[in-house]
């Protein structure tokens, strides 16, 4: 009896797994290659400042021409020639609309102040602020993106904006001012 079981289970099981793998086959959803290249060049700052409720979204809209190429404050001029190079587009100014240009930052929460309410946890797109209900909050400075979602539902005014410190993860070489040719 206790054989039997066993049998009809297994089975079963071979049943079941054989559709499922042919179902993933016959079913498969192809993603959009132009959308996963659009989106590589996309901070992942998910601040929602492009109108969209984030970076992927963005570039959907970008890969069906509803929404321009200049949206990103974050990403800034560096992501809209990009964007212009890749869709072979012109290039356009960051639409004011959006934001404008900024340095890079993350946020920091004062933990003595903190009490606790979980509010930025839930507003943080990113999953970069760490805690528990009624205990100190923080702040994962590497999975920060500077999006300052956090800030608006803090009740108590504890997290503050500071900038990324420059390290080699974060150095540019900066924009040469003047490019003057001289030759010899």
């Amino acid at each position: 009896m206790m054989l039997t079981a066993v049998l009809v289970l297994g089975l079963m099981a071979c049943i079941f797994g054989v559709l499922l793998g042919y179902s993933a086959v016959r079913f498969k959803v192809e993603g959009d290659p132009l959308v996963e290249r659009i989106d590589a060049l996309l901070p992942q700052t998910q601040c929602g400042q492009c109108n969209y409720p984030g970076c992927k979204p963005y570039a959907q809209a970008i890969a069906n021409n509803e929404a321009e190429i200049n949206q990103c404050p974050p990403g800034g001029e560096a992501t809209i020639q990009a964007l212009a190079d890749l869709l072979e587009r012109d290039p356009k100014p960051l639409n004011p609309e959006n934001g404008s240009e900024s340095e890079k930052t993350i946020v920091i929460i004062d933990e003595n102040d903190c009490i606790g309410c979980t509010l930025c946890i839930q507003a943080c797109p990113v999953d970069a602020i760490v805690g528990a209900a009624k205990q100190m909050h923080t702040v994962i400075a590497d999975e920060c993106t500077g999006c300052n979602l956090c800030i608006p539902p803090c009740p108590v005014d504890c997290i503050y904006i500071e900038p990324v410190k420059t390290d080699l993860k974060v150095w540019q070489w900066s924009k040469p001012t003047d490019i003057s040719v001289t030759t010899v």
